[in-house]
């Protein structure tokens, strides 16, 4: 795994050059949407004080112009940012992703499919509106990987009645575990024992939608996690003492929820972000070096799953 120390390197020696003449693009694009939204804002304005002066009574739509000004903003400054973000990935989190480990390729609007996400069988929820990019494929050591940002929802009805749920949102890591899983076992966060005790517990054992709790001998892993598996014998023989802790540090390294799953021959790591990952930030300079750490970090924390899950110790071999 690089340092920060050899990030810091690279970070002066290589990316600096070409962050100076991104920067001069940021903010030529940032006075662009400025100029935009002040212009939009006050004809906005002006049309409401014209309104208001001919009309004395209170109208509900007086401050609609407010809402096409913001708009029409935020439309053209999507198109206006389209190259600027474009040369960011190119010029930054593709050069990064290569810094972190040579062997890994980069495709800025690529993403873990869908077919992929719902074949992990982590979400019961299949999304109809799925997004994604920043897809990151190649091996770290002996190990094929694959993971992006994804945004899976379930939109349904419209209008008012319209309802819109959150599947996941954040990190999806695909990763090769060297091994055919007869059953599936699913490693999923434990909120109902950890906040009821005995009767989350038996709320576990009645959730009827997941195949057969696992009970397993790590109190520290039981009070994180809730273990479902279609086969017992194999969920225990997967999560072994170490891999318990390895998942439970993982987690408390993250601070994030995390779900995992062991299915057909792989893991899938589901980290949920709030933040979008691996966008640059319009409002701040290129020339500090902090967001470039954020991103180094994102990118070795998911490329240290492999090392955190110890996948490249072939312990066990395919069949």
């Amino acid at each position: 795994m690089k340092t920060l120390d050899e990030l810091k390197r690279f970070y002066h020696q290589v990316l600096k050059p070409d962050l100076r003449v991104l920067e001069k693009k940021r903010q030529t694009v940032l006075n662009q949407i400025i100029f935009i939204g002040a212009g939009a804002f006050s004809i906005a304005v002006i049309f409401i004080l014209i309104f208001a002066s001919q009309v004395h009574e209170a109208v509900p739509f007086i401050f609609f112009p407010l809402i096409i000004a913001a708009v029409i903003t935020a439309g053209l400054g999507w198109l206006i940012t389209r190259g600027y973000r474009s040369d960011f990935k190119m010029l930054v989190i593709e050069r990064l992703v290569k810094f972190v480990d040579e062997d890994l390729n980069y495709d800025a609007s690529g993403k873990i499919k869908k077919s992929e996400f719902n074949a992990s069988k982590i979400f019961h929820t299949k999304p109809n509106v799925y997004k994604g990019d920043d897809l990151v494929y190649g091996k770290v050591g002996d190990t094929q990987v694959k993971f992006s940002e994804v945004d899976a929802k379930y939109e349904s009805g419209s209008g008012k009645n319209k309802s819109v749920k959150q599947i996941f949102k954040g990190l999806f890591f695909i990763g090769d575990f060297n091994k055919h899983f007869a059953g599936q076992t699913f490693v999923l966060p434990d909120t109902s024992e950890k906040f009821l005790g005995k009767i989350g517990q038996a709320f576990q054992e009645w959730n009827i939608s997941r195949p057969d709790l696992v009970k397993l001998e790590d109190p520290e892993f039981e009070r994180e996690f809730v273990v479902y598996s279609t086969d017992q014998v194999e969920a225990r023989y997967i999560l072994s003492t170490s891999l318990m802790k390895r998942i439970v540090d993982f987690k408390n390294k993250t601070g994030k929820k995390v779900n995992l799953s062991f299915v057909a021959s792989q893991v899938n790591v589901a980290v949920s972000f709030t933040k979008r990952l691996f966008e640059p930030r319009l409002f701040r300079t290129l020339l500090d070096f902090e967001p470039m750490q954020e991103y180094f970090e994102d990118l070795q924390l998911a490329v240290g799953i492999v090392e955190d899950l110890n996948l490249n110790t072939r312990i066990w071999t395919k069949q």
